[in-house]
């Protein structure tokens, strides 16, 4: 668990990466982190434009300070997302920004899933997709359905041999847009 601190901190700088990432201006950088957000940590940032999905890129792996994953994952989700188009300055005063960082992946039975706990990630390699816990919740799906669905995001068809399946939790909170 993050400090509330730690959490206002992260979406100050996510919000501001974006920003500067609509505006073609350089990223920022974040001084002297809490010892938590010096910690390796896996993130994913979404954007959310009059509440419609804009935007949603993560790192699944631990592999990078968490501030430093929240900050590239922020810059990705503006302009990498390739369902989207990059990001406008028009679109940032109605800008909502979501972060949920991952705890580590482990194995999942399909028969374990917990719908509003975990989160699912199914690869098998060259295939991989991931659903946050929230989509679960936010579609109203069964655990079956969403592993069905955490197959397809894959390109694989549910059950899909020689596939992994993990689970994992995600803290997640928001900055909603500006008045």
């Amino acid at each position: 668990m993050l400090s509330d601190d730690d959490r206002r901190t992260l979406l100050g700088l996510a919000r501001r990466t974006v920003e500067a990432a609509a505006r073609s201006e350089r990223t920022p950088d974040l001084t002297n982190p809490s010892g938590a957000l010096r910690e390796k940590g896996a993130a994913f940032v979404s954007l959310h434009v009059d509440g419609q999905l804009r935007g949603c890129v993560g790192h699944v792996q631990a592999v990078v300070p968490l501030w430093e994953s929240v900050r590239d994952m922020a810059v990705a989700a503006a302009e990498r997302d390739g369902r989207f188009e990059p990001l406008r300055p028009g679109e940032l005063d109605r800008l909502a920004v979501e972060i949920s960082v991952l705890s580590p992946m482990a194995p999942l039975r399909p028969e374990d899933v917990r719908v509003g706990v975990h989160g699912l990630y199914v690869r098998s390699n060259p295939h991989a997709g991931l659903l946050l816990p929230k989509v679960a919740v936010e579609h109203g799906w069964t655990a079956a359905e969403f592993v069905r669905h955490t197959y397809e995001k894959a390109g694989l068809p549910p059950g899909f041999p020689g596939a992994s399946l993990f689970g994992f939790t995600a803290e997640a909170f928001q900055d909603p847009p500006r008045p």
